[in-house]
């Protein structure tokens, strides 16, 4: 199943996702830079964001909500 998420990338090339990302195991991504800058707003919120997200994700309830998963074929 292909997914589009959003992010931004700074100028020393960190991506920082927007959205949640769950994966059983490791991805390729293909990424495609757009020709706009995001907003202040967007930009403040992923950097203020990221620290409180990485506590929920890496939280023993978060593998077990999305163990599922797991059990789907590969792609």
């Amino acid at each position: 199943m292909l997914q589009a998420i959003e992010g931004i990338i700074d100028q020393d090339g960190k991506l920082r996702i927007l959205g949640k990302v769950s994966l059983p195991k490791f991805r390729r991504v293909i990424i495609t830079i757009l020709d706009e800058e995001p907003s202040d707003e967007i930009a403040n919120l992923a950097f203020l964001s990221e620290a409180a997200l990485a506590k929920e994700w890496e939280r023993p309830e978060e593998d077990e909500a999305w163990s599922h998963l797991a059990q789907l074929p590969s792609l």
